[in-house]
């Protein structure tokens, strides 16, 4: 059974090496173990099945909006439904704190992330151009916004 969870430190090593084994720029441990510890801002969720990490995801809850900082399944763990679940996770955080909308970056070439955003109703808002110093290559800007009902 997969848990959808709040990270804590117990988890930075798992997320670390999800993160090197997901990301050509990984965040390394220090910054998730900041992330949690100090800064009032972030939000983070893990994914666990049978006590091993599998996803993660975090954002940034600034004055009215959310960020999201990072999205990241094992390879393994994909196409199993962790995405959705830590995307809503956030989703539920967000309307549950009265965010305006949440907001993120994702890589242009990233069809499967893009696809996973657009079923969360995300869209296209914008261009950050060169955004990835790896490859240079450009991230599209999504936005989801709430609505009062």
């Amino acid at each position: 059974m997969i848990e959808i969870i709040p990270m804590t430190e117990e988890h930075l090593d798992g997320v670390t090496e999800l993160e090197e084994a997901t990301f050509s720029i990984p965040w390394p441990r220090s910054e998730f173990e900041r992330e949690i510890k100090e800064n009032s801002m972030a939000i983070y969720y893990v994914a666990v099945e049978d006590g091993k990490v599998i996803g993660y995801a975090g954002m940034w809850h600034v004055v009215v909006e959310g960020h999201i900082t990072n999205v990241g399944v094992l390879e393994e763990a994909r196409c199993k439904g962790v995405g959705s679940m830590l995307m809503e996770k956030l989703i539920e955080i967000a309307v549950e704190k009265k965010m305006y909308g949440i907001t993120l970056e994702v890589r242009m070439g990233n069809a499967p992330a893009q696809a996973l955003y657009h079923k969360y109703g995300f869209k296209a808002e914008g261009i950050r151009k060169n955004y990835y110093p790896d490859t240079k290559e450009d991230a599209i800007i999504m936005w989801k916004y709430f609505t009062e009902e």
